[in-house]
């Protein structure tokens, strides 16, 4: 009985684990649109609101990451980058990987 117990313990601390995991995972599609990149790059990240704005759906997810935290330090002052660095304060590390980790899948 007492290594039945066990198991039934095992088996509930896995099943919060993964519970928690899930409830941690960040939805990167909601995040782009709460976060507002959806007002400039489009519902679709196809249709930027203007012609010199990039479309970034399917891009590479490294690629985005990396940009977004340029552009959220001030390493990347170029370009039209202004019009993000008032929005990247707003954006945590976790969720600029999430909204890349989700253009990359379109």
């Amino acid at each position: 009985m007492k290594k039945h117990n066990s198991l039934i313990a095992v088996a509930l601390l896995a099943a919060g684990s993964f519970g928690s995991t899930q409830a941690l995972a960040l939805d990167g599609a909601a995040l782009y649109k709460s976060k507002t990149c959806i007002a400039c790059h489009g519902a679709d990240a196809k249709t930027p609101i203007m012609p010199n704005y990039p479309k970034i759906a399917g891009q590479n997810a490294a690629y985005a990451i990396q940009q977004m935290q340029d552009i959220k330090s001030g390493a990347r002052a170029n370009g039209l980058s202004a019009a993000m660095k008032g929005v990247m304060h707003l954006v945590s590390d976790e969720e600029i990987k999430a909204i890349a980790e989700w253009l990359e899948t379109l």
